[in-house]
């Protein structure tokens, strides 16, 4: 039982990661890889934090800001030089691991006695449930926030940039400004989830995020397939449905090593998983073709 508490612990860290990359992958249509350095990022600037005595609050701020700058440098490269999304944020994720190493001064480090979030805010006196309960009252906080900015007007101008960028432009917004809000935003999204994880599993590695993004995709798949299976485009209930996506997620790569796959075909199994959940919806439109 532990084991998919674990799971399901680890879901919630992501949370922020899958809201991150909705908003640029789904409100933006903009594929970010930026987001396996600055997930990264998010978690060496806690390491290093922690390691100077700085307050807790201070590293939050520095993390969420790291993340948000090297959103900012991803939107300028795409905006401003012309380059494809994709190849930005390529440039920007491999600049990042340098910046990284740098800042953390080696390949990895232990955060074991430093006072975390989930100490500093005890509410249970077992661990899990205390983690539980922060991470699920830290959610609650996030999801307030993303929904009340993605209704509000500065939200409805983000989501038409997405939607219509020539026609949007026309009612005079500045959608340059717009795509730079917006992967700053979802960037330090990221690197608040890598803040998360980095105090729930006690260590900060320089390569912890290569790969993630795939799984923050599986995660924003399965809450898309939600989405549209039930035909309901508010935005609390897609924001939900992204929420519950990364905790299905999680539990199935749980119910993966539990069968006994091997630990060291994670990756793997993370890949196939998500290539399962974006293939399953195109065969089963094929196979309904095929009887016509």
């Amino acid at each position: 039982m532990d084991f998919y508490v674990a799971a399901i612990i680890q879901a919630l860290c992501f949370g922020p990661l899958v809201l991150g990359l909705f908003l640029s992958m789904k409100v933006f249509s903009i594929p970010d890889i930026t987001t396996d350095g600055s997930y990264t990022l998010g978690a060496v600037i806690t390491a290093v934090g922690f390691s100077n005595g700085y307050p807790l609050a201070a590293t939050i701020v520095l993390a969420m800001s790291g993340g948000a700058l090297a959103g900012c440098c991803t939107a300028w490269i795409h905006t401003r030089l012309r380059i494809h999304a994709l190849l930005a944020g390529i440039l920007v994720m491999t600049g990042l691991y340098s910046v990284n190493l740098v800042l953390l001064g080696r390949s990895n480090m232990p955060l074991i006695g430093y006072i975390d979030i989930f100490a500093w805010l005890g509410v249970f006196d077992e661990a899990d449930h205390n983690t539980l309960a922060v991470l699920v009252f830290v959610l609650a906080v996030l999801f307030a926030v993303m929904n009340f900015m993605l209704r509000s007007d500065f939200g409805i101008a983000m989501r038409a940039t997405g939607d219509s960028e020539p026609m949007i432009r026309a009612q005079g917004v500045n959608t340059v400004r717009m795509k730079l809000y917006g992967l700053a935003i979802a960037n330090a999204l990221v690197a608040f989830s890598g803040f998360l994880m980095a105090q729930f599993q006690g260590f900060t590695d320089i390569n912890m995020g290569i790969g993630i993004v795939i799984s923050g995709l599986g995660a924003v798949i399965i809450g898309d397939t939600l989405i549209n299976l039930l035909n309901v485009r508010s935005i609390p209930f897609m924001l939900a449905c992204v929420l519950l996506g990364v905790v299905v997620f999680q539990l199935l790569l749980a119910v993966a090593l539990s069968i006994g796959v091997d630990a060291s075909l994670l990756k793997l199994t993370t890949s196939m998983l998500v290539l399962t959940i974006v293939a399953l919806p195109r065969v089963g439109s094929f196979l309904q073709f095929s009887k016509r």
